[in-house]
């Protein structure tokens, strides 16, 4: 006889477990401990089996008679509900243990390492406060490309652009590396390619013109704030190094003998080591530092702590109380070294190299950090020189030794 809901309901628990049959192997177990089990059995290539189902009432009669005829069709199909069942349960705990956070956290511990610190606690940042809470929770398998899109435009929303494509951009490096290790099958950020505003590029603010560098020269002369800021400003149209690079430089990375500095290639964007040859200015100013110095390892230590750099805002913010918001940047004196040297006739190559930027293919360049220095050493000498000059002081230099220079007149 079919059961009822009335029927399950008034069974009681006995001295031992008893089952109440419905139909079709269908069977709900009444236990000593008054839990009520459904169970189907069933036999399969000779052997009588048993798959439990569920318990009432979260398990309902209905739901009870559907579970069992899909088994029967799987019986059908010559597959054994029991294997079924358990290939299941490995891929939801597969799943539970492959989700985006979780991926996307192995993916972090591995790259770290070839980042700089900065990078690495900047990328987690992002991904905990603008995707986890989203998608993390989400199995690989499971997530959608629509998915990341609304969590990717949540952050656009809010007019973070630049923020929002980089979410993007590293959601796809995470995705890369879920199908690499067998977690997943698809890029999800390629089907996004073109659904977010575009970046527009920007550049930093940068004095190129003689006569104005000429002035913002003698305004960092004249700078009457902190004796490392200043410093730090003065010392940075000297070595074209990027901003990061010169507030992270350290006294064991200077060789006063060679009048050298080398950077180690953890500290540099290309994650090349990096030779900046010094000019006879460049090498008193850091004399005059050292003299001054406390027990730093750094030449700009912060003010609130000598363990730590310069804060990333410091010569950004000295130039913007200098009044040059908008005009100039610590990263600015890269673009204005390389903009006059062109214009005087240096090799570009040369340049290119001192800035550190990419020439070639990243592995040559390995070798070839140092190409060059004999040349570099001259541009860098030149560079201060014609700095100096531009400030309206005077310099010993023959002309006639690199047809590159031209003389300058003060």
């Amino acid at each position: 006889m079919a059961l009822t809901n009335t029927r399950i309901n008034n069974a009681k628990p006995g001295d031992k477990p008893y089952k109440l049959s419905d139909s079709g192997g269908l069977h709900i177990l009444i236990m000593i401990s008054g839990n009520k089990s459904w169970r189907f059995s069933y036999r399969f290539n000779g052997k009588q089996k048993l798959l439990t189902i569920g318990l009432y009432p979260h398990v309902s009669l209905v739901d009870a008679r559907e579970s069992r005829d899909k088994a029967k069709k799987l019986l059908a199909d010559g597959l054994d509900p029991n294997e079924v069942k358990k290939a299941k349960l490995r891929q939801d705990k597969e799943e539970t243990a492959n989700t985006f956070e979780s991926v996307a956290l192995e993916w972090h511990e591995k790259r770290k390492g070839n980042w700089a610190k900065q990078t690495a606690d900047k990328t987690m940042s992002m991904l905990k406060r603008l995707i986890f809470p989203f998608i993390g929770s989400t199995a690989m398998t499971k997530l959608k490309p629509a998915d990341l899109r609304c969590a990717i435009q949540k952050i656009e929303s809010r007019g973070n652009i630049e923020t929002a494509h980089r979410a993007l951009q590293v959601c796809g490096q995470i995705s890369r590396f879920a199908i690499a290790t067998d977690r997943a099958t698809m890029d999800l950020s390629s089907v996004l390619k073109g659904a977010l505003t575009p970046l527009k590029i920007k550049h930093h603010p940068s004095i190129t013109d003689p006569s104005k560098v000429s002035q913002l020269l003698l305004d960092i002369d004249g700078y009457k704030g902190a004796y490392l800021t200043q410093q730090a400003l003065r010392l940075a149209p000297l070595v074209f190094v990027r901003p990061g690079e010169l507030r992270h430089s350290e006294w064991s990375e200077i060789d006063l003998k060679k009048n050298e500095w080398k950077i180690p290639g953890e500290k540099m964007k290309m994650k090349l080591p990096h030779i900046v040859p010094l000019s006879r200015q460049a090498i008193s100013i850091l004399q005059d530092i050292k003299q001054q110095a406390g027990t730093s390892k750094y030449i700009f230590p912060c003010v609130t702590g000598i363990k730590r750099p310069m804060s990333e805002n410091t010569v950004n913010m000295a130039l913007k109380r200098m009044g040059y918001e908008g005009k100039h940047t610590a990263h600015g004196f890269r673009s204005m070294a390389s903009t006059i040297l062109h214009e005087q006739g240096w090799r570009h190559d040369v340049i290119e190299l001192q800035l550190a930027h990419k020439i070639g293919n990243q592995v040559s360049a390995a070798y070839n950090y140092a190409t060059y220095i004999p040349e570099r050493q001259e541009m860098m000498q030149h560079w201060a020189d014609y700095l100096d000059g531009l400030r309206g002081l005077q310099y010993d230099r023959n002309p006639s030794q690199n047809d590159n220079v031209a003389e300058l007149k003060v």
